[in-house]
């Protein structure tokens, strides 16, 4: 779906995909839009949102271009459900570090990708470098906090 075309559609109006309290059109919407991202920070959220809504031409276009990658195929069985941001140090003037985890599912088993980011600010925007990823397989059980964040019991929530 053309961006364009998402962003005059009312899901529009959902809440961001990053976890702010924020509608999308408001939070990473208008980074993935073009305005550029104020901090590593907001880069880091915005990327995530992109890979939940599988934006690839965004992440490409926000990745350095000493590290991105010729292409970027999205796993269109991954569901990206929840973003913890773990510590974001203030940045420097050139160089900020985010430390995330993020919950996804796929092929029905459930995931944490956690990863210390490396950003660059070049030429007045923020760019994604690198990052140190691991990746851990959850088993959540029936009683315990749903994964995604809602406050609400997996078997409520996404482990119906």
């Amino acid at each position: 779906m053309m961006l364009e075309t998402f962003f005059m559609t009312p899901i529009a109006r959902l809440s961001c995909p990053c976890g702010r309290d924020e509608t999308l059109e408001n939070c990473c919407g208008r980074y993935h839009q073009g305005e550029p991202a104020p901090t590593p920070e907001a880069l880091m959220r915005s990327r995530y949102s992109a890979f939940s809504l599988g934006l690839s031409d965004y992440l490409l276009a926000t990745w350095h271009p000493t590290t991105r990658p010729a292409k970027l195929a999205l796993d269109p069985n991954t569901r990206w459900k929840a973003l913890t941001i773990v510590a974001a140090e203030p940045p420097s003037t050139t160089t900020g570090y985010v430390h995330f985890r993020a919950c996804f599912y796929e092929l029905g088993h459930w995931h944490a990708l956690e990863e210390a980011s490396r950003f660059i600010d070049d030429q007045k925007r923020w760019w994604y470098v690198d990052g140190t990823p691991s990746l851990t397989r959850l088993k959540p059980r029936r009683n315990d906090p749903c994964l995604c964040g809602s406050g609400r019991k997996f078997k409520g929530c996404c482990g119906v």
